[in-house]
C-alpha cells in the first residue's frame, strides 16, 4: 500500500506503476472505465473472476477468492490513492480524482488519441477538399483564397492538438 493516508497531490508515475502491478487492479480499472458510473463490487468480482477461469459458470470458491482479494488489498489500495471513491455500505466503487491518471496506462488514453487522430486526418481530408473545390472556381467557395482554406485548417489541427496537450 501507499504511504500516504490522503492524496491531495497528483499520482507519480512510479506509483502508476505499483498500482497498475496487479492484473485486478487493472481489471478494476478497465471495468469502471467502460462503465463509467458507479459500478456494485460483486460485479467486479464476478467479472475478474471470469476472466481468470475457462469455466462457466465460475466456481463459486474462485469468486469468493476474488471478493475477499477486492474488500481487503486492492480496493483500498486505489481508495487510498484516490484512483477510485468505495461506498462500503452500498458495496459500490466509482471513479476517484486519480482515475484518468491511471487510465492513460491501461489503454484508456489510447482510445482518446485515436479519436484526435480521426479528428486530425478528417479536418485534413475536409481542407484539401475546401481547396480543391476553390480551384474549381465554383462562384461562393472560390471567393476565398485556397490559402485561407490551409490557414483555417491549420489552425483547427493546432488548436484540437493544443487543448488535448492541454487536457
Amino acid at each position: 500500500m501507499s504511504v500516504q493516508t490522503s492524496r491531495t497531490d497528483s499520482l507519480a508515475e512510479s506509483e502508476i506503476f505499483h498500482i497498475l502491478g496487479n492484473d485486478r487492479r487493472r481489471a478494476i480499472v478497465q471495468l469502471l472505465a467502460e462503465e463509467s458510473d458507479r459500478i456494485d463490487v460483486s460485479d467486479v468480482a464476478s467479472e475478474i473472476a471470469e476472466q481468470e477461469t475457462d469455466a462457466t459458470p465460475v466456481p463459486n470458491n474462485l469468486y469468493k477468492s476474488v471478493y475477499v482479494s477486492l474488500q481487503q488489498t486492492h480496493l483500498p489500495q486505489l481508495e487510498e490513492d484516490d484512483v477510485i471513491e468505495y461506498d462500503p455500505e452500498a458495496k459500490t466503487i466509482q471513479p476517484g480524482p486519480h482515475f484518468h491518471d491511471v487510465l492513460r496506462y491501461v489503454g484508456g488514453g489510447y482510445d482518446d488519441r485515436r479519436n484526435v487522430l480521426q479528428l486530425h486526418l478528417a479536418l485534413c481530408v475536409l481542407g484539401l477538399l475546401l481547396i480543391a473545390v476553390a480551384g474549381m472556381e465554383l462562384p461562393v467557395l472560390s471567393s476565398i483564397d485556397p490559402v485561407l482554406w490551409s490557414v483555417l485548417v491549420l489552425l483547427a489541427v493546432a488548436a484540437s492538438s493544443l487543448y488535448n496537450l492541454l487536457s
